[in-house]
């Protein structure tokens, strides 16, 4: 049996008696019912993840994943290629957003390899899992072949796997990859069902005459490789990136093994999409960790039915979303362990009484 579908055969549903467990717990907590709004909600879907009443977070991980486009030949993109290996190198380097922000929240960055077009030296930092040299142009054939994008899932898989033997908590996802828009836009399109101009955003700064070719471009990959939106490996294959299907492969683990998964934006978002057409159960390990200024995103979160947490208007990717998502998933984790009940803090609970309406008589 390959490692895919072992996954996700072991995904299972939420722990209703764990969750039932801490909304009774937060009902009980010095303060108004329901007065911590979204982290009370945050904290019971936790438990319901994790199967545990009281769920703890003490080690946390984002996984930049790297790779690029052959359809980016076709123009599509305002930089060039080689910006991703240079990014890689920052990462490495400690430099770029997703570094700073990391450090602030206590995450330890997972740097992967899955397809960028040149070799990158190697560096403790650096996980190594080429899949090509950067897929091929979707525009003109299948970005790559039904096999290589199970292996690129299977990626994701195997470094959730080590992770979690080293003791993960909460994973939150990242991207690199000069082009990626494209075949986001583009799984976007074919899965939710919506029109390529209106997933289709400006990426790193197009130009409206850009974005127009952009446009073109992916209905011309749609008409070419017709994927099926009903087989996202096919959707995968024909129109995706090896990063995409390796940030899907680290959300498919984390569901099998009850962590929960904090997804960046847009191009996270795209491998959520491919990662609940696998398995539906998937979606409720999900965390969405803020709203893409890219268009696209906020049809990926209607469709899945995500609320994001954050709406802060970022766009860069790397991870940076999810690490500022993971830090409130922690604040909401905290506030139902540590915060006082009513009872251990001596504090006199509401009166219920005069809430109650006036009995009449009669």
């Amino acid at each position: 049996m390959r490692a895919l579908e072992q996954a996700l055969r072991e995904i299972k549903p939420l722990d209703e008696k764990a969750m039932a467990a801490a909304r009774a717990r937060q009902d009980t907590l010095t303060k108004p019912l329901g007065s911590l709004g979204r982290l009370e909600e945050l904290s019971i879907k936790l438990s319901g993840i994790s199967g545990k009443p009281i769920p703890r977070i003490n080690r946390t991980a984002i996984v930049t994943m790297a790779a690029d486009h052959g359809v980016v030949a076709e123009g599509v993109s305002a930089y060039p290629q080689a910006v991703t290996p240079q990014m890689v190198l920052n990462f490495l380097h400690g430099g770029a957003g997703i570094n700073v922000l990391a450090r602030h929240v206590g995450a330890k960055v997972i740097v992967v390899d899955m397809g960028v077009s040149s070799d990158i030296a190697p560096h403790p930092a650096l996980l190594s899992r080429k899949i090509a040299y950067g897929t091929s142009d979707m525009a003109r054939g299948p970005a790559m072949s039904r096999e290589q994008a199970i292996r690129s899932i299977e990626v994701g898989l195997e470094i959730i796997e080590k992770e979690v033997k080293n003791g993960l908590d909460i994973v939150g996802t990242g991207d690199m990859g000069i082009g990626n828009t494209t075949p986001s836009s583009a799984i976007t399109a074919v899965i939710t069902g919506e029109p390529v101009a209106k997933v289709t955003g400006r990426g790193t700064g197009l130009d409206d005459r850009q974005l127009a070719h952009k446009v073109e471009v992916i209905q011309r990959a749609l008409a070419v490789n017709k994927p099926n939106a009903n087989d996202a490996i096919d959707v995968l294959s024909k129109i995706g990136g090896f990063e995409i299907g390796g940030i899907c492969g680290i959300i498919v683990g984390a569901a099998a093994h009850r962590i929960p998964v904090v997804i960046d934006g847009f191009i996270s978002g795209a491998a959520a999409l491919i990662a609940v057409g696998l398995s539906p159960r998937v979606k409720d390990y999900l965390i969405a960790s803020h709203c893409s200024v890219e268009i696209g995103h906020k049809a990926i979160l209607k469709y899945l039915g995500l609320r994001p947490i954050l709406d802060l208007e970022l766009r860069l990717g790397e991870g940076t979303g999810a690490a500022l998502g993971i830090f409130l998933v922690e604040a909401a984790a905290k506030i139902l362990a540590e915060m006082a009940t009513f009872a251990e803090a001596g504090v006199s609970e509401r009166d219920d009484e005069e809430a109650k309406p006036p009995v009449k008589d009669g």
